[in-house]
């Protein structure tokens, strides 16, 4: 099993070659984004994109059976091109871009400096071009602080600034460490989950955990393992009976994994085995997200070359589940199993589900969605944005309600690009903090209500969940279409919107009976599963 691992990752390599550009007599050599380099689409190269050089490097040096990057010269050149690229392609003080110029992205930078930092010190580079550049990316994450509560970049930063440290076997940073490793601990909430914007995701949860279980390793920490032992067994609600992990019914609505930190935790604390384990299975299975799209491929393949590097031998047999019912109450998140059935609900997303029988998806369902004609334009009404529902809960029924909201569906226009340009080459070079909050408010976090309320009521009936739902509406006239689908979202996330095999039910097309409704009825919808 453990060479599952290697051979997910390694498939990635070919792809990761052709986003780079491998000419040494080019300008941009070592550039991973091919949309800049080759298709010449855009003016600015990702910084993100240079973090590709991490999976190349462990590739070269990883001894796994059939792999043909080992140990093979070219792909050492590349990688030191692709760390010179992410220099000379820098702004002055270090930092980068990712999706607009002068953007100075944290997440970015801290990405593709752990990954320049891990790359170097495994080919045993030598060139202090490439360090002072590390330097100074390393100093301006110390000091920048990125609008927004994500969890994981402040884990990555922590762990970029550490490897660093110790290559160069200095102390520059240490201040910095420690009040960023602060502010980590401090944004964990007492059930054991990392804030990540408006909640818990499970998934970049185990981002933080990898990048956290990365740093105990090379400095024990007893408040750090404690903080860990808490996250791990967080994580272990979230591997589903199919091994697949996470979905819409997360507050990012990933499918993310990240599987290394367990089996480093794992040599202290064999209880987060497990939970590769269970995700083995799945790996094996085919459950897997596919995430090799041009820009975020490079994260899992990586931290899976890792996991089959540190992958512990020696396991315990994976426990048995129990059945019962575990409530987050803060994440508002509720898990349900008995009788072989296991449910996922996100209470804060107006009762998003997963249901497994017998190990197997039964239904996903990310609740009621409606195309509603305004004018001249057609909006979408959605039941599953982050928000403040009314929820009432027996041991054999959960019942919710609240009010539709309007979808982000904010596109880019040759308009909006012109003005953002304009914006970001005058004034909004010196404030990239505030353009970045600006997007974030627009695409990401918060929700505008719409005119229709909900009623979800799922009931446990013989061994099968009855999902009674409801719908009301001031009037039906502007509403064209209706239906409720297994895997749709509304928010921008980078890592969400990647198919996993799951997603192959059907959408259950509800707009016939809209249609058929007076103005002062409900639509009501009734499934036994």
């Amino acid at each position: 099993m453990k060479d599952l691992f290697a051979r997910e990752a390694l498939a990635q390599i070919p792809k990761l070659l052709t986003l780079l550009d491998r000419n040494p007599h080019s300008p941009t050599y070592g550039c991973f984004d091919r949309n800049f380099w080759h298709y010449k689409i855009i003016d600015f190269p990702s910084g993100m994109a240079q973090e590709f050089v991490l999976p190349l490097a462990l590739a070269y040096s990883t001894p796994v059976a059939d792999n043909p990057f080992y140990q093979q010269p070219m792909i050492k050149r590349w990688v030191e091109a692709g760390i010179r690229y992410a220099a000379i392609s820098a702004h002055a003080d270090g930092s980068c871009d990712d999706y607009f110029p002068f953007e100075r992205a944290g997440g970015a930078a801290a990405f593709s400096l752990l990954a320049c930092v891990e790359s170097y010190r495994r080919l045993e580079l030598n060139d202090s071009r490439l360090l002072a550049f590390m330097m100074r990316r390393a100093d301006w994450l110390a000091h920048h602080q990125e609008s927004g509560r994500l969890t994981n970049h402040q884990a990555l930063i922590v762990l970029a600034l550490e490897l660093l440290s110790r290559l160069l076997q200095t102390d520059r940073w240490d201040r910095a460490k420690a009040q960023r490793l602060e502010q980590v601990f401090s944004w964990q909430n007492e059930e054991g989950w990392f804030q990540e914007y408006e909640g818990c995701d499970p998934g970049y949860h185990t981002l933080t955990i990898s990048c956290l279980a990365w740093l105990n390793q090379l400095d024990p920490n007893p408040r750090l393992r404690e903080s860990l032992i808490q996250a791990v067994e967080l994580a272990a609600h979230f591997v589903h009976p199919d091994g697949s992990f996470g979905g819409e019914y997360t507050s990012r609505n990933t499918y993310n994994f990240f599987p290394h930190g367990f089996e480093l935790i794992g040599r202290w604390f064999p209880e987060a085995l497990a939970v590769n384990d269970r995700v083995l299975t799945g790996l094996a299975a085919g459950k897997a997200p596919c995430y090799a799209d041009d820009h975020i491929i490079g994260h899992h393949t990586w931290n899976y070359l890792l996991a089959w590097q540190d992958f512990v031998e020696e396991r315990p047999p994976v426990p048995p589940r129990s059945d019962g019912r575990i409530w987050l109450r803060q994440a508002r998140m509720l898990i349900d199993r008995r009788q072989g059935t296991e449910l996922y609900l996100a209470l804060n997303k107006g009762g998003v589900f997963k249901l497994f029988r017998n190990g197997k998806l039964l239904l996903s369902d990310t609740q009621f969605s409606l195309l509603v004609r305004q004018g001249n334009r057609l909006k979408n009404a959605v039941g599953h944005l982050v928000g403040d529902y009314t929820v009432e809960t027996t041991p054999d029924e959960i019942w919710i309600r609240g009010q539709l909201g309007w979808a982000k569906q904010k596109q880019m226009t040759p308009l909006n690009l012109l003005i953002l340009r304009v914006v970001m080459l005058t004034i909004g070079r010196f404030f990239p903090n505030l353009i970045r909050t600006i997007l974030q408010k627009l695409l990401i976090i918060g929700k505008q209500a719409a005119p229709f309320q909900f009623s979800r009521r799922l009931r446990w009936e013989q061994g099968q969940w009855r999902i009674s739902d409801e719908l009301w509406a001031n009037a039906w006239d502007s509403v064209v279409a209706a239906g409720i689908g297994g895997d749709q979202t509304s928010i921008y996330v980078v890592m969400s919107r990647t198919f996993q095999i799951g997603q192959l039910q059907d959408w259950l097309d509800l707009s016939a009976e809209i249609n058929q409704l007076a103005p002062d009825q409900p639509l009501k919808v009734e499934r036994l599963v």
